[in-house]
Protein backbone atom coordinates (compact mmCIF):
# COMPACT_ATOMS: atom_id res chain seq x y z
CA UNK A 1 0.00 0.00 0.00
CA UNK A 2 1.34 3.38 -1.40
CA UNK A 3 0.83 6.73 0.93
CA UNK A 4 2.40 10.38 -0.42
CA UNK A 5 5.19 9.45 1.89
CA UNK A 6 6.13 5.95 -0.33
CA UNK A 7 5.86 2.76 0.77
CA UNK A 8 4.11 1.15 3.96
CA UNK A 9 2.75 -1.84 5.44
CA UNK A 10 0.83 -4.63 4.42
CA UNK A 11 -1.31 -7.27 6.15
CA UNK A 12 -0.58 -11.01 4.43
CA UNK A 13 -3.53 -12.80 3.68
CA UNK A 14 -3.26 -16.50 3.38
CA UNK A 15 -2.56 -16.20 -1.07
CA UNK A 16 -0.09 -14.02 0.27
CA UNK A 17 1.88 -15.92 2.81
CA UNK A 18 1.59 -19.21 0.85
CA UNK A 19 3.12 -17.00 -1.87
CA UNK A 20 6.14 -15.33 0.26
CA UNK A 21 6.69 -18.57 2.07
CA UNK A 22 9.40 -19.63 -0.69
CA UNK A 23 13.47 -19.18 -0.50
CA UNK A 24 14.15 -17.00 -3.25
CA UNK A 25 10.98 -15.18 -3.20
CA UNK A 26 11.76 -14.42 0.37
CA UNK A 27 15.23 -13.71 -0.41
CA UNK A 28 13.57 -10.84 -3.11
CA UNK A 29 11.87 -8.79 -1.02
CA UNK A 30 14.16 -9.09 1.59
CA UNK A 31 16.43 -7.68 -1.17
CA UNK A 32 14.49 -4.83 -2.92
CA UNK A 33 13.58 -3.56 0.74
CA UNK A 34 16.96 -3.58 2.04
CA UNK A 35 18.98 -1.77 -1.00
CA UNK A 36 16.00 -0.57 -3.27
CA UNK A 37 14.58 -0.92 -6.58
CA UNK A 38 17.13 -3.65 -9.17
CA UNK A 39 16.18 -5.20 -12.44
CA UNK A 40 15.75 -9.35 -12.36
CA UNK A 41 18.95 -9.46 -13.74
CA UNK A 42 20.76 -7.07 -11.11
CA UNK A 43 18.80 -9.21 -8.28
CA UNK A 44 19.65 -12.70 -10.12
CA UNK A 45 23.72 -11.36 -9.34
CA UNK A 46 22.91 -10.20 -5.95
CA UNK A 47 21.10 -13.63 -5.30
CA UNK A 48 23.38 -16.16 -6.91
CA UNK A 49 20.52 -17.05 -9.11
CA UNK A 50 19.78 -16.92 -12.95
CA UNK A 51 17.35 -13.95 -14.35
CA UNK A 52 14.57 -16.47 -15.52
CA UNK A 53 14.18 -17.68 -12.08
CA UNK A 54 13.95 -13.62 -10.84
CA UNK A 55 11.85 -12.81 -13.25
CA UNK A 56 9.26 -15.42 -12.57
CA UNK A 57 9.44 -15.10 -8.77
CA UNK A 58 8.90 -11.58 -9.25
CA UNK A 59 5.86 -12.00 -11.20
CA UNK A 60 4.38 -13.90 -8.58
CA UNK A 61 5.41 -11.19 -5.75
CA UNK A 62 3.68 -8.42 -8.42
CA UNK A 63 0.59 -10.79 -8.01
CA UNK A 64 0.08 -10.62 -4.15
CA UNK A 65 1.20 -7.19 -4.05
CA UNK A 66 4.47 -7.19 -2.49
CA UNK A 67 6.52 -5.72 -5.40
CA UNK A 68 5.44 -3.17 -8.42
CA UNK A 69 7.07 -2.84 -11.62
CA UNK A 70 8.82 1.01 -11.46
CA UNK A 71 7.55 1.87 -14.72
CA UNK A 72 10.96 3.01 -15.10
CA UNK A 73 12.49 0.45 -17.46
CA UNK A 74 12.65 0.34 -21.47
CA UNK A 75 11.33 -2.72 -23.26
CA UNK A 76 11.41 -5.56 -21.90
CA UNK A 77 14.12 -4.31 -18.70
CA UNK A 78 11.21 -3.83 -15.97
CA UNK A 79 12.65 -2.33 -12.70
CA UNK A 80 11.02 -3.65 -9.18
CA UNK A 81 10.39 -1.98 -5.76
CA UNK A 82 9.00 -3.52 -3.04
CA UNK A 83 5.32 -2.31 -2.39
CA UNK A 84 6.38 -2.25 1.01
CA UNK A 85 8.62 -1.17 3.96
CA UNK A 86 7.31 -4.34 5.85
CA UNK A 87 4.52 -6.69 6.11
CA UNK A 88 2.73 -8.47 9.21
CA UNK A 89 0.31 -10.88 9.86
CA UNK A 90 -1.92 -12.66 12.62
CA UNK A 91 -0.87 -16.14 13.57
CA UNK A 92 -4.77 -17.05 15.07
CA UNK A 93 -5.83 -16.04 11.00
CA UNK A 94 -4.71 -18.82 9.66
CA UNK A 95 -5.88 -21.85 12.09
CA UNK A 96 -8.52 -22.97 9.51
CA UNK A 97 -5.46 -22.91 6.52
CA UNK A 98 -3.34 -25.85 7.27
CA UNK A 99 -1.24 -24.75 4.17
CA UNK A 100 -1.76 -21.12 5.19
CA UNK A 101 -0.05 -22.05 8.94
CA UNK A 102 2.66 -24.62 6.95
CA UNK A 103 3.84 -21.65 4.82
CA UNK A 104 3.76 -19.28 7.92
CA UNK A 105 5.84 -21.20 9.86
CA UNK A 106 8.51 -21.88 7.00
CA UNK A 107 8.47 -18.45 6.75
CA UNK A 108 9.40 -17.55 10.45
CA UNK A 109 11.62 -19.83 10.35
CA UNK A 110 13.33 -18.31 7.45
CA UNK A 111 13.21 -14.55 8.71
CA UNK A 112 14.76 -15.84 11.64
CA UNK A 113 17.83 -17.57 9.42
CA UNK A 114 18.01 -14.29 7.33
CA UNK A 115 17.92 -11.84 10.88
CA UNK A 116 20.92 -13.88 12.04
CA UNK A 117 22.89 -14.02 8.87
CA UNK A 118 22.57 -9.50 9.05
CA UNK A 119 23.54 -9.95 12.95
CA UNK A 120 26.65 -12.27 12.46
CA UNK A 121 27.47 -9.43 9.19
CA UNK A 122 27.14 -7.07 11.26
CA UNK A 123 29.33 -8.50 14.09
CA UNK A 124 32.12 -8.88 11.13
CA UNK A 125 31.50 -5.20 10.16
CA UNK A 126 31.55 -3.17 13.65
CA UNK A 127 35.10 -2.81 14.28
CA UNK A 128 35.08 -0.35 10.89
CA UNK A 129 32.24 1.56 12.16
CA UNK A 130 32.61 4.82 14.37
CA UNK A 131 31.97 4.44 18.13
CA UNK A 132 29.04 6.91 18.36
CA UNK A 133 27.23 3.91 15.98
CA UNK A 134 28.59 1.21 17.51
CA UNK A 135 27.54 2.25 21.29
CA UNK A 136 23.86 2.54 19.80
CA UNK A 137 23.45 -0.37 18.02
CA UNK A 138 23.81 -3.87 18.51
CA UNK A 139 21.28 -6.16 20.81
CA UNK A 140 19.54 -5.94 23.65
CA UNK A 141 16.90 -8.09 25.48
CA UNK A 142 14.76 -7.57 28.83
CA UNK A 143 12.05 -9.35 30.68
CA UNK A 144 8.55 -8.57 30.88
CA UNK A 145 5.70 -9.89 33.42
CA UNK A 146 2.54 -9.22 31.53
CA UNK A 147 -1.01 -10.90 30.91
CA UNK A 148 -1.69 -10.69 26.76
CA UNK A 149 -3.56 -7.32 27.33
CA UNK A 150 -0.15 -5.45 28.64
CA UNK A 151 1.80 -7.53 25.77
CA UNK A 152 -0.65 -6.05 22.98
CA UNK A 153 -0.67 -2.13 24.54
CA UNK A 154 3.28 -2.95 24.78
CA UNK A 155 3.47 -3.59 21.37
CA UNK A 156 1.30 -0.98 20.11
CA UNK A 157 3.57 1.92 21.62
CA UNK A 158 6.57 0.13 20.41
CA UNK A 159 4.82 0.46 17.08
CA UNK A 160 4.11 4.15 17.54
CA UNK A 161 7.61 4.51 18.48
CA UNK A 162 8.60 2.88 15.55
CA UNK A 163 6.54 4.79 13.09
CA UNK A 164 7.74 8.19 15.21
CA UNK A 165 11.39 7.48 13.94
CA UNK A 166 10.53 5.32 10.67
CA UNK A 167 11.63 8.90 8.45
CA UNK A 168 12.87 10.72 11.20
CA UNK A 169 16.91 10.96 9.47
CA UNK A 170 15.37 11.68 5.84
CA UNK A 171 17.76 14.49 3.96
CA UNK A 172 20.18 14.12 6.97
CA UNK A 173 23.66 12.58 5.35
CA UNK A 174 24.67 11.63 9.37
CA UNK A 175 21.38 9.20 9.23
CA UNK A 176 21.75 5.82 8.01
CA UNK A 177 19.23 3.10 7.58
CA UNK A 178 19.09 0.63 10.59
CA UNK A 179 17.13 -3.04 10.38
CA UNK A 180 14.91 -3.49 13.92
CA UNK A 181 14.52 -6.16 15.13
CA UNK A 182 11.87 -7.53 17.48
CA UNK A 183 10.72 -10.52 18.80
CA UNK A 184 9.15 -11.90 21.90
CA UNK A 185 8.52 -15.00 23.24
CA UNK A 186 7.82 -16.84 26.73
CA UNK A 187 10.58 -17.45 28.84
CA UNK A 188 8.60 -20.99 30.36
CA UNK A 189 7.61 -22.70 27.05
CA UNK A 190 4.59 -24.81 28.92
CA UNK A 191 1.81 -22.65 27.87
CA UNK A 192 -0.75 -24.75 30.35
CA UNK A 193 1.99 -23.86 32.98
CA UNK A 194 0.77 -21.30 36.42
CA UNK A 195 3.01 -18.23 36.18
Amino acid sequence: MDTPDGPVGMHLDERAVRVLAHPLRSRILGELRLHGAATATELAAALSTNTGATSYHLRALEDVGLVADTGDGAGKRRIWRASTDFHSWTNSGFADDEDARTALDWLRRDYVRQFAMRAERWLDAEAAWPDEWVDRLGLDDALLTVNPEQLASFRAELDALVERYRRAGEGDPAARRIHLVVQSMPVDLDPAREP
